[in-house]
């Protein structure tokens, strides 16, 4: 059976100083995931690994470069998705984490829950000696002056809604060798957001979703239209009605659209290793690696191809 990593860097109006950097970093995250999967590891540990590379580039919005709240501060989100067990972690409104994801992972493995939130988080990352750093090293002078412009949250989540900007996450979907599926998502939420506001990210069946009997979706766009329709789930079951991997992430896409006016959007894989990378954003930065070809695009309709160095 054919491996395949999908990852995404967020469906928003990536402005153009920034495409070059989040197409770049799309395809080293995904040619990372590959790697995991040619080296023998399972999609749990390709799609952490792709993750983790998006995590600590400064041109996403996860982790380091991460959005801002009201008072200025960095909250973190992630979850992680096992398909042939259905086991998950997540956690939210961190600080002083790195590579969030990996704290969902060990939530995952390493408690009976599937959520850890805020201060518990934390609390946890630090009773199981999980490395922690000063929260300011994952602030960016990009983000800080963004913040700048407007401090008030109204004004600032409305106008992130009609522009489509800060809808930044990152995800990453995989199938491996033997038929699993899972799936990641990450993200430092929308900018100007709320203290204690949590998004879709780390929220199961929203922000994603992995079941080997159907597939793994990872999700990114307005978080709160996300959550409104459970857009993971909801891909995942037209899968389960039959319809393909694209025109699930299509109908499901477009329903929120139609629904709850809210854009966004979806990377999904099957167990038999059918892809899609689907947007209704302006742009979405994402990137595939199929049988050692690397896929990626950043327009709507785009689908540009290269060899995968080995």
């Amino acid at each position: 059976m054919s491996a395949v990593v999908v990852v995404h860097g967020g469906a928003w109006a990536i402005p153009d100083e920034l495409a070059e950097a989040s197409v770049d970093g799309v395809k080293a995250a995904a040619c990372e995931g590959f790697s995991v999967l040619k080296r023998g590891g399972c999609a749990v540990d390709a799609v952490e690994a792709a993750v983790k590379v998006m995590e600590d580039n400064i041109a996403f919005n996860a982790g380091h470069g991460a959005a801002l709240n009201t008072d200025g501060e960095v909250a973190l989100d992630a979850m992680i998705m096992d398909g042939s067990t259905l086991e998950g972690g997540a956690v939210s409104c961190v600080e002083n984490i790195a590579n969030p994801v990996s704290l969902a992972r060990a939530v995952m493995e390493k408690t009976a829950h599937i959520m850890l939130t805020g201060r518990g988080a934390n609390m946890f990352a630090k009773s199981i000696g999980f490395t922690t750093i000063p929260t300011e090293s994952l602030l960016t002078e990009y983000e800080r002056k963004e913040w700048e412009k407007n401090k008030n949250w109204v004004t600032g989540v409305k106008d992130d809604f009609k522009t489509q900007w800060s809808h930044d996450t990152v995800g990453a979907v995989a199938v491996d060798c033997a038929g699993n599926v899972a799936c990641a998502t990450s993200t430092g939420g929308i900018r100007n957001k709320m203290v204690g506001r949590v998004g879709d990210s780390p929220i199961i069946g929203c922000g994603g979703y992995a079941d080997n009997f159907t597939g793994a979706v990872s999700c990114t766009g307005h978080g709160e239209s996300i959550l409104k329709v459970t857009l993971a789930r909801l891909i995942i079951s037209h899968i389960e009605q039959g319809k393909s991997v694209a025109d699930a992430s299509q109908l499901s896409l477009q329903y929120m659209g139609e629904r709850v006016q809210g854009a966004g959007g979806a990377i999904a894989v099957s167990p038999s290793g059918e892809w899609a990378a689907t947007f209704t954003s302006k742009r979405m930065a994402w990137a595939a690696v199929d049988s050692d070809v690397v896929w990626y695009g950043l327009e709507p309709n785009q689908r540009l191809k290269e060899q995968l160095a080995i």
